[in-house]
């Protein structure tokens, strides 16, 4: 019987940061317990990921951090790539689109596309950034999102309502590199026309009638809008070069080349069968998403792979909506997020415990929430104190009365059939929800078999007839022990640290999904003894990792960095070291004091905001320092002739900036 073939594939991430729970959550634990289901059953299947590195989000923070967009995206693909590793996720390859071998297959479809006059060259007029001197892509321009009002929407995507846009939707555009409002400016471009292409897609999406409703949902907002040309290049100097003339300083749009870097990988993988993965019609071919990038794998790149003609289309793409974090939304730049590595170094060896807090919890069908004391409570009352327990008793049992054997199973072993015929009925549901992409259900009727082990323990209760049925209490732990055997199995895809240790405790290895029967582990065969599998989460480590998470956001909550000026701006201002000589409370004014300050070439009324931090005789006498060349401005009826030099916190706070030494009035701040 011939295998059948998989290729699955987890969204390529941005290489211009860590991994969060929220990627954990969306893709790459559903994927990885898919993945793993299909190598039990002996499926043939490739399993392909890796990191995005081109686009817009990499120079920027190539930008911020001072570095050229390669050092951004070789420190972060190496972190990256050891998370996975570390935390379990089991890709075939994990590769990355900066390879030269991605560059030249993203250049040769892009060609493809190209002879076959699939693309229109269109002269448009796009955003252009005069001081820096260069078109800006979708997230160089931010402004006001069209649809629900919010202030710092991207030109491709309002991160506020979700609603993806152009940098023309946007009120009040303004560049993300200079401060500036932008210009617009001719420019050409190669863009596919996706118009001319919507009969095909919604042919294609209309015969996908098991994709999940979110998806449909959103495919459908899309085709009913009707669809655009989108332009498939970009004015950009990071990323895979156009191939053609007259595109000099021109590279693929992102979300072109982004997604044949699956190609690419598996091309990588298997460099001599890799097309029997993408142009044999055998192929199952799913995308892994979250629910941001639903259009791109469902429109865009199936578009791409009809018209290159000899692709196979993705049979499904389960993705996933946004998991939030306590509460609130989940945000990088506000450091407001659980890191992978971070809890890795905190929580050693305890991977399936953050992998059953998420799997229990996936947004599969809506947002979800991550919380601190939910994963303490998931950890203690149903991975200790339901798995990790009904584990252990079966062993102490064991230990207890066969010497950590196997007991022989009597002829007379009529709960074999009756316990293992729920156990195998339950087996089913655990297949038919990884097939139906319900993990979530999934992992729940995993531990429903845990439970009915645990039921059966207690309404037999061997340890009340061993002394006068010692073959029944044989017959009981027999059946345990296979159930225990049973769960290993079930359990991988899921727990896989926790599948590796039952085994282990088994002194078994390498069961397969097909190897679950009512006798999996022969009688006689040595075992451990007590098992000790999970442990209890006290309320300390819940306690700081939850202030940890608030300092994070404390620290990470300070006002951005202003736009860039020249020195020449800032040898205009005129700061100068001086003494208060007289302070007021201004009438009237629940903020003001009026302040008389010797700036040692004269004396100046200074009206300042700093009355709930400052009365007037704690700041009598002392050394500040003074903005003086500021241009006077009359608050409350009085003249301020200029600004203190004051430190603001995150939370509000103001504290006066003073010099360290006695130094005179008049002194220049330089």
């Amino acid at each position: 019987m011939t295998k059948k073939r998989n290729l699955v594939t987890a969204a390529l991430i941005y290489a211009n940061g860590p991994i969060h729970i929220g990627h954990l959550a969306g893709c790459y634990i559903p994927s990885d317990i898919y993945v793993r289901f299909l190598r039990s059953k002996g499926e043939d299947v490739k399993f392909i990921s890796g990191t995005d590195e081109h686009g817009v989000p990499i120079t920027i923070k190539a930008r911020d951090e001072n570095k050229s967009p390669q050092q951004v995206v070789d420190y972060y693909y190496d972190l990256i790539k050891t998370s996975f590793k570390n935390f379990g996720i089991s890709f075939d390859i994990f590769s990355r689109t900066s390879r030269e071998i991605h560059h030249k297959t993203s250049s040769d479809f892009f060609l493809n596309l190209y002879k076959k006059n699939t693309f229109k060259e269109i002269i448009s007029s796009q955003y252009f950034d005069e001081k820096e001197n260069q078109f800006l892509s979708d997230r160089y321009i931010s402004g006001t999102c069209p649809t629900c009002g919010y202030e710092d929407a991207y030109g491709d995507q309002c991160e506020s309502c979700g609603k993806t846009l152009s940098p023309l939707d946007l009120k009040n555009p303004k560049s993300t590199l200079s401060g500036n409002s932008p210009i617009l400016k001719e420019t050409k471009n190669w863009y596919l026309p996706m118009d001319k292409l919507q009969d095909k897609i919604e042919n294609y999406i209309d015969s996908k009638n098991n994709w999940k409703p979110n998806v449909i949902g959103q495919c459908k907002s899309w085709l009913n809008d009707g669809l655009k040309p989108r332009a498939m290049t970009r004015d950009l100097d990071w990323g895979v070069d156009v191939p053609v003339e007259d595109a000099e300083g021109k590279v693929l749009y992102v979300w072109f080349d982004a997604p044949i870097g699956y190609i690419t990988a598996t091309k990588e993988l298997e460099p001599k069968n890799w097309e029997k993965y993408w142009k044999d019609e055998k192929t199952n071919l799913v995308h892994f998403i979250g629910k941001d990038n639903i259009v791109f794998h469902t429109i865009i790149f199936p578009m791409m792979l009809m018209e290159h003609g000899d692709y196979v289309l993705p049979q499904n793409v389960p993705a996933n909506e946004f998991m939030n974090l306590e509460g609130e939304k989940i945000s990088t730049s506000k450091n407001w997020a659980v890191w992978l590595h971070e809890y890795l170094e905190d929580f050693p060896n305890m991977q399936d415990e953050l992998r059953y807090c998420l799997i229990t919890n996936l947004p599969e069908n809506k947002d979800s929430d991550f919380s601190w004391n939910d994963f303490q409570k998931k950890n203690n009352n149903e991975l200790v104190a339901i798995l990790g327990n009904y584990i252990n008793r079966v062993f102490v049992l064991c230990e207890k009365y066969f010497d950590n054997k196997v007991p022989e199973s009597s002829a007379n072993n009529n709960d074999n059939d009756q316990i293992f015929k729920k156990v195998f009925s339950l087996k089913e549901k655990v297949e038919t929800s990884i097939r139906s992409y319900k993990f979530r259900e999934g992992m729940g009727y995993v531990i429903d078999i845990v439970r009915l082990g645990n039921k059966y323990l207690t309404d037999t209760e061997p340890w009340k007839i061993f002394t006068h049925d010692k073959d029944r209490v044989r017959d009981i732990l027999y059946n345990s022990i296979q159930i225990v055997a049973n769960i290993s199995i079930l359990c991988e895809p899921f727990l896989p640290f926790t599948s590796q240790k039952i085994q282990k405790l088994l002194n078994m290895k390498n069961l397969y999904w097909d190897d679950s029967e009512k006798n999996i582990i022969s009688s006689g065969k040595k075992i451990s003894g007590k098992s000790h599998i999970f442990s209890k989460i006290e309320d300390k480590t819940i306690e700081d990792q939850i202030k940890k998470l608030k300092l994070n956001d404390k620290k990470n909550n300070h006002m951005p960095q202003k736009n860039t000026i020249d020195f020449n701006d800032f040898s205009k201002i005129d700061i100068r070291v001086g003494t208060v000589i007289e302070a007021e409370n201004v009438p009237k004014s629940d903020k003001l004091l009026k302040l008389i300050i010797d700036t040692g070439i004269d004396k100046r009324t200074v009206l300042s905001g700093i009355s709930k931090f400052y009365a007037p005789e704690n700041i009598l006498n002392k050394k500040v320092m003074v903005l003086i060349n500021l241009k006077p401005r009359r608050m409350m009826g009085y003249e301020s002739q200029g600004m203190l030099l004051l430190a603001e916190d995150p939370d509000g706070n103001l504290s006066l900036m003073q010099p360290d030494s006695d130094i005179s009035d008049g002194s220049v701040v330089a």
